[in-house]
């Protein structure tokens, strides 16, 4: 019978995960189906609510996601959200919001870009205007007294 060597031990006998994959992984929050949240939930990193929520979800920096089981009592604020489930609150996206056919949103939606699929339901408003294009449009507004010294 053959002895192993020492080197033999410490090899695995599988390939290591590649740096990109793990960091990737680390970056996904997931709420499972049969957790419920209550309070506010802060990140930097992606969102995915499959579960309950109630309260505030603050991810303005990733992306939030309501799947179809999510149930959401709280105002969003993420980078791009996505609903296929149900959420009550206000919605606020910095570069989009989207309502997938089995999305349900009683609340204002508030985004540059903002689309609903055909079949969800929606009650509330749309503010299309973000936050940038408002300051921007006051910066660029000229008092009429000045307008008239110029065109003389």
């Amino acid at each position: 019978m053959r002895r192993k060597r020492k080197d033999e031990y410490n090899s695995a006998p599988f390939a290591p995960l590649k740096k990109s994959e793990t960091q990737t992984e680390a970056l996904k929050t997931i709420i499972g189906s049969g957790v419920k949240v209550k309070g506010e939930i802060s990140g930097k990193e992606d969102l995915t609510v499959h579960g309950q929520v109630e309260g505030i979800i603050d991810f303005k920096k990733g992306q939030v996601i309501v799947g179809k089981t999510g149930n959401v009592n709280a105002d969003v604020y993420g980078k791009i959200i996505t609903i296929e489930g149900t959420v009550k609150g206000s919605l606020f996206g910095e570069e989009m919001i989207v309502l997938q056919p089995s999305g349900v949103v009683r609340g204002n939606m508030t985004a540059p870009r903002v689309k609903v699929e055909d079949g969800a339901k929606f009650k509330g408003n749309v503010d299309t205007e973000s936050i940038n294009t408002a300051q921007q449009s006051k910066l660029r507004e000229v008092p009429l007294a000045k307008v008239q010294t110029l065109t003389r």
